[in-house]
């Protein structure tokens, strides 16, 4: 599910995004394959992925309110330097990249950006200086480094109640084709 086809003659993906409703993945992986997408919640706000399309089963009112707020929501834009994100939207996002920090870090932090900022959310670069494959401990665990994690309006994290992105409202998984 997670895996994403290529047909025969089409360009590649450059990453896949998943809309996530607290525990609960909605809808199917989005590829994105142009150099930047429109991540939104209501038509005709922009030309790309529409979160207000997706049928939800999750009636929880957070989720609703959090839902209607997304706005204009984000632009990701592959550039030369990585991956960049510009925040559309009324409210500020929450972003988690392992190339955001010190990769010495045990912890990586959560970074808020405001309505109209732009931040860049992922070094390919750095990204594959972060692979240690002669590492035991990263031999035995899937490595998320080309993965990063958004939130919209509520953030998680050591500063916040929430813990864990599965407890925000709405939030979006983009994961990058190493390749």
């Amino acid at each position: 599910d997670s895996q994403v086809l290529q047909e025969p003659g089409h360009r590649s993906h450059w990453c896949v995004v998943a809309y996530w409703e607290e525990k609960t993945r909605v809808g199917r992986l989005y590829s994105v394959q142009e150099p930047s997408l429109d991540i939104f919640y209501d038509l005709p706000q922009g030309n790309g992925f529409c979160l207000g399309q997706l049928n939800s089963d999750n009636k929880s009112q957070l989720v609703q309110k959090v839902r209607s707020k997304i706005g204009y929501g984000i632009q990701l834009t592959k550039e030369v330097d990585g991956v960049w994100v510009y925040n559309r939207s009324s409210y500020p996002i929450f972003i988690k990249s392992a190339t955001l920090d010190n990769p010495d870090s045990r912890t990586l932090l959560v970074h808020k950006v405001f309505p109209g900022f732009s931040i860049k959310a992922f070094d390919y670069e750095k990204a594959y200086s972060l692979q240690r494959p002669n590492d035991h401990e990263f031999m035995q665990q899937p490595w998320t480094g080309f993965t990063v994690q958004i939130s919209f309006v509520k953030g998680w994290g050591q500063c916040y109640t929430r813990q864990f992105i599965s407890s925000c409202p709405c939030w979006l998984e983009v994961i990058f084709n190493n390749r």
